[in-house]
């Protein structure tokens, strides 16, 4: 890893978000977290999985500012499992730091939905995890991947991919 230098600006993700639309951290949607002593190994240092949660976390808040409650998804039957995910760690996070985790729908091509993520210090000097997560809609009665995403599903996504653009 480089060393960062004190005045340095806003580190952009790197390598888990490769594309040249990730250089900024314009238009996320920000979650806050503070590391607590569940989230962490026996030295203090955040356990990997506890990234993946926060990440997830982001995804629903995320979801939820737009409109979409996760809840409501699952009422007409319709679940957005993980099937492809690519992660970065950068740098560790102990225990009792503040973090923001930052999200944003990167693609939506059909039925699957891509998420890029970025986990920083609150005053984004500090890049600990970058992220690439592919979610698809699932018809949850069948068991198979739907054709189309529920139309006020698509609708809402629609105003996400319009505020990243």
């Amino acid at each position: 890893m480089s060393e960062e230098k004190p005045n340095q600006a806003k580190l952009p993700p790197t390598s888990a978000l490769d594309n040249s639309s990730t250089d900024e951290f314009g238009n996320w949607f920000e979650y806050p977290v503070r590391v607590q002593p569940h989230q962490t190994d026996y030295a203090g240092v955040v356990w990997h999985g506890s990234y993946l949660a926060w990440m997830e976390e982001a995804r629903i808040e995320c979801l939820r500012s737009i409109g979409i409650e996760f809840a409501d998804l699952v009422a007409i039957g319709c679940d957005l499992p993980v099937v492809e995910l690519s992660v970065r760690y950068h740098r560790s996070i102990q225990l009792g730091m503040a973090a923001v985790v930052k999200t944003r729908m990167a693609e939506v091509t059909g039925v699957r939905i891509n998420w890029d993520y970025a986990i920083v210090s609150t005053d984004e000097q500090q890049l600990y995890v970058t992220a690439k997560v592919t979610l698809v809609a699932l018809d949850r009665e069948r068991g198979k991947i739907m054709r189309q995403l529920p139309p006020s599903f698509k609708d809402a996504l629609a105003k996400i991919s319009a505020l990243n653009n």
